[in-house]
């Protein structure tokens, strides 16, 4: 007998985690190598989103929220970017900052802009998680006071 457990439907948190994870990936490759917006969406739909990549099973990602985070950050690129800036300590630009760590930013100061559907502490905390998969938890917690200087900005 099969256990289907794992087969099930993931939860939407589950789903909206995995996108913002993918996004973040996404927006890396989109920043490293220029590729076009709609080849690279079209690459995480067929070849990443809830794929398995070298025995690694990827979570099936809310794709239509996986859309949104990649194509309206890269949208308001430079409006993000100003406003991340603003929040950095002086003299610092996001061009110092690590690649990683950018697109981190850019996709949760994007969220804490647009998506108004998703509560603030929400969303900061799934970016710090996203961080956590990259960084050390020093890393994760100036994710976490960048993104709460914006959200404080922008949502209030």
């Amino acid at each position: 007998m099969t256990d289907n457990s794992s087969a099930a439907a993931p939860s939407r948190s589950t789903a909206r985690s995995a996108a913002r994870l993918a996004a973040v990936q996404a927006l890396y490759q989109h920043h490293m190598e220029k590729t076009a917006q709609a080849r690279l969406l079209d690459e995480f739909h067929q070849h990443r989103l809830g794929a398995e990549i070298e025995d690694e099973q990827y979570a099936e990602a809310e794709t239509d929220f996986f859309d949104d985070l990649v194509t309206g950050t890269i949208a308001r690129l430079e409006e993000i970017d100003t406003l991340l800036t603003s929040k950095l300590r002086e003299g610092w630009t996001v061009q110092r900052l690590d690649k990683t760590m950018l697109q981190i930013l850019r996709a949760g100061s994007y969220e804490l802009l647009a998506r108004r559907d998703v509560p603030k502490a929400s969303a900061i905390s799934e970016y710090v998680d996203v961080a956590k998969a990259f960084f050390d938890d020093r890393e994760a917690k100036f994710v976490n006071g960048v993104l709460d200087a914006v959200g404080k900005e922008v949502r209030s």
